[in-house]
């Protein structure tokens, strides 16, 4: 009776550790990558333009400026390329599904030497092959797994991933320009804010990945300080310079 009850244990303790995160969806990357260049594009924009010893209406326009056009060109960047990937995967699932039609044997023999290549003995491996091209879709999702590396029902969405991008970008943007929206009258109190997202933005990308939050964290403030510290001083260097 222990024993079951051990391997029942076990087993729904394999249940509960043995689970994946969703990487194949498409609204993770979009929205992670759109956040970071959201926070990082807009805040050296925004500080660069300060750099040049500008008016404080000037910093601001610039920013919600810099939030537009970086929100539709991601979303648009993001909607063509998802669309042009998932274009060229139905074409080759098209090509595939011809050649199921035209040759289903040398379809169905090709599968089974797929399986012996993995160990499968010859027998088996052409009794399995058969039994799953019976069914043409079953047969068109195991060769675009095994041949095209695809799940033909889990293609990426090229809306969801553009208003993810949209979104996230503009979300990402608007953090350094909230504190002159709100009153502040100078760069400090929206770096502050920038760099602080940054950090969180960082540490909130660990949750999906094998790096510490705090080190992620303090990649992407890195990243984004220095981005922000070299855009001030060239700033500074061309308002000297047209001064």
């Amino acid at each position: 009776m222990s024993i079951i009850e051990n391997e029942a244990t076990l087993h729904e303790a394999h249940r509960d550790n043995h689970t994946h995160r969703d990487v194949n969806g498409g609204w993770l990357r979009p929205a992670v990558f759109g956040a970071m260049d959201g926070l990082v594009s807009n805040l050296a924009l925004m500080t660069g333009v300060a750099g040049g010893d500008v008016t404080h209406r000037t910093i601001v326009i610039t920013g919600l400026a810099g939030l537009a056009a970086g929100a539709f060109s991601m979303a648009a960047g993001e909607y063509t390329s998802v669309a042009s990937q998932r274009e060229l995967v139905e074409a080759e699932l098209d090509v595939e599904r011809r050649e199921l039609r035209k040759h289903p044997m040398d379809e169905m023999q090709e599968l089974a030497a797929l399986y012996v290549s993995r160990g499968v003995e010859p027998d088996l491996a052409a009794a399995v092959a058969e039994q799953l091209s019976r069914d043409p879709e079953q047969a068109l999702e195991i060769h675009a797994r095994e041949e095209l590396g695809i799940d033909p029902d889990d293609l990426p969405s090229p809306m969801v991933a553009a208003v993810s991008s949209f979104g996230a970008f503009a979300l990402g943007a608007l953090l350094p320009v909230l504190p002159y929206l709100l009153g502040a009258g100078t760069l400090w109190p929206a770096l502050l804010l920038a760099l602080v997202g940054l950090f969180g933005c960082g540490a909130v990308v660990a949750r999906v990945t094998a790096r510490s939050w705090w080190y992620s964290g303090l990649r992407q403030l890195t990243l984004g300080g220095a981005a922000a510290g070299i855009t001030y001083a060239l700033g500074a260097l061309f308002g000297t310079a047209l001064g």
